[in-house]
């Protein structure tokens, strides 16, 4: 496995600390509840509902945790709002060569490993690369080094026109594929790092020639990725793997994507390419 050290995540400015009721609106009203419907779902009164937004209740620390259930806040701003509210985080954070994170690690090398020949990535909440089987570095060459540089963002590096981007058949499908998997993202997180990486990728231009099919468009079922090798396009379909009801920030925020062959002229390519890596070790 080629792995990368922990990286650390993209930062936002330091912001003044929020008291707990403010952390609280700002959830609700990204889920798009009333403190009518919010009250319901936590089996409260709507009037203590309110006195806790504007700060006349202090809540319990029971209390934060069923909102925070309730309105399905990641890990990472549950501890924000513990603390808000006076109370020390729940959940840690490690890094994951932490050995108490030991068997997620092993875990996580397993699933790279065995999905050779066929490319596999770790990735963290904000797309920063932490390991990657031994397949991946075959299909970054000539990319330009700035973007390989830790920490490697896999979708700046996938759509900036000196990474990857020239090289993607489908440019268009798969810009407008990862613009809506970040959205995705946005809308369960309210992560502002995510909203500033997803200005910036939108930016970037598409290299000349790209298809021309319209934004949103893409044959049979699933998105393919379609690449451009000397050997030819190769087309991956892809999934994606997270811990389940992890209680760790880490983990939760850890994905892994693993690419399978589209086409069987792909998965001959990358058979014809691990047996030449072989040859070359030998």
């Amino acid at each position: 496995m080629t792995a990368t050290s922990q990286h650390p995540t993209a930062r936002t400015p330091r912001q003044p600390p929020q008291p707990f009721g403010a952390h609280l609106r700002h959830w609700r009203q990204h889920r798009r509840l009333s403190q009518l419907d919010l009250a319901m779902h936590a089996a409260i009164s709507t009037r203590h509902l309110s006195f806790v937004e504007t700060g006349r209740s202090v809540p319990s620390r029971e209390m934060v945790l069923r909102l925070s259930e309730r309105l399905d806040i990641p890990l990472r701003e549950r501890n924000t709002l513990l603390v808000a509210a006076g109370y020390a985080p729940m959940y840690r954070e490690r890094a994951l060569d932490d050995p108490a994170l030991s068997p997620a690690r092993q875990a996580v090398e397993l699933i790279l490993k065995s999905h050779e020949p066929y490319p596999a990535i770790a990735i963290d909440r904000h797309w920063n690369l932490i390991a990657a089987n031994s397949v991946v570095p075959h299909l970054l060459v000539g990319v330009d080094p700035e973007l390989l540089q830790a920490p490697m963002n896999v979708l700046r590096l996938s759509l900036h026109p000196l990474g990857l981007a020239p090289r993607i058949a489908n440019l268009v499908q798969w810009r407008t594929h990862l613009f809506e998997r970040v959205r995705h993202q946005i809308a369960a997180s309210a992560d502002p790092a995510l909203e500033t990486l997803l200005k910036e990728l939108q930016a970037y231009p598409t290299p000349a020639g790209a298809d021309l099919q319209l934004e949103g468009e893409h044959p049979g079922v699933v998105m393919p990725f379609q690449f451009s090798t000397p050997q030819g396009v190769l087309s991956f379909i892809s999934t994606i793997t997270i811990f389940g009801n992890p209680v760790d920030v880490t983990l939760q925020e850890l994905a892994m994507e693993t690419f399978f062959p589209a086409d069987d002229f792909t998965r001959q390519a990358l058979l014809a390419l691990a047996e030449q890596s072989r040859t070359e070790m030998d």
